[in-house]
């Protein structure tokens, strides 16, 4: 069984976030895939099979972080399109069965992959006491993201602070089901991006995610109403760090990027 590690939301190796991908012929007992996932020990691993033609999606798609299964993954399903057309197993636009619902993937010319998810709703919320303790610096402001995405998402006063930012893992967890998105404007546009943001999800094993997907669906209408453009490009400010082309269609976000393939192998069971 062929298992391959592909570094997502980047055009080159050892950067953007690493997810594994196995392509299987049906998806086996459940502890099985968690078993699997927690031995790759990146931030999600997917696993995909193909379904009878003439369905409503053309791939059945599952993803794993280390401890739990997830309802959704932007970089792993970026990286599972990522193999299917690289390996030849389909051809142009591949519809994903997902927990949340139907996801496309589209190759684009340049060679980057959009991705059709939907859009986070952003509730409006008081900033819970203690969060800033545990983030390490004061929101200015904070919103729910949702079942879906499942964080809170808290914006801070400037990038520089969201870069410089040490925070308690395990206290983070007590705020939202999968933990704190951070993110502020961009001070220099001109760099190519409008925002950044960095990722921490204790909750679901991960202290902090190298570039998440699932979180622009909530960071591409949080700042495009800010910002007062549909297309916005986000730097995940991680160590490993990426970039993430976003854009608001209707109650769906786009999510735009590139994914290398740096280790191919056999998995042994």
């Amino acid at each position: 069984m062929r298992i391959r590690i592909v570094d997502a939301f980047t055009d080159r190796p050892f950067a953007g976030n690493p997810a594994g991908v196995l392509l299987l012929d049906a998806f086996p007992e459940d502890d099985w895939l968690q078993n699997v996932a927690t031995e790759v020990n990146h931030a999600e691993t997917a696993f995909a099979h193909r379904l009878d033609a003439g369905g409503e999606a053309d791939w059945a798609l599952r993803w794993f972080t280390p401890v739990a299964e997830v309802a959704m993954c932007g970089h792993a399903t970026l990286a599972t399109a990522h193999v299917l057309h690289s390996t030849g197993a389909h051809d142009g636009p591949v519809r994903f069965a997902t927990r949340s619902g139907v996801l496309v993937a589209t190759p684009r010319e340049d060679g980057s992959i959009t991705l059709d998810f939907p859009t986070a709703p952003l509730t409006p919320v008081e900033v819970p006491d203690g969060v800033a303790e545990a983030l390490g610096a004061e929101p200015l402001v904070a919103f729910d993201t949702g079942p879906n995405v499942g964080d809170l998402l808290i914006e801070l006063a400037d990038e520089k602070t969201v870069h410089a930012l040490t925070p308690d893992h395990k206290a983070l967890g007590a705020y939202s089901e999968r933990g704190i998105i951070a993110t502020a404007r961009a001070e220099d546009p001109t760099r190519g991006y409008d925002f950044v943001s960095r990722c921490f999800f204790p909750n679901v094993g991960i202290d902090e995610d190298p570039v998440t997907g699932s979180a622009h669906t909530a960071l591409a209408p949080f700042w495009s109403e800010r910002l007062g453009r549909a297309e916005l490009t986000g730097l995940q400010a991680s160590p490993r760090s990426g970039r993430v082309r976003t854009e608001l269609s209707g109650d769906r976000t786009l999510l735009s990027g590139r994914a290398v393939t740096v280790i191919e192998g056999e998995l042994i069971t």
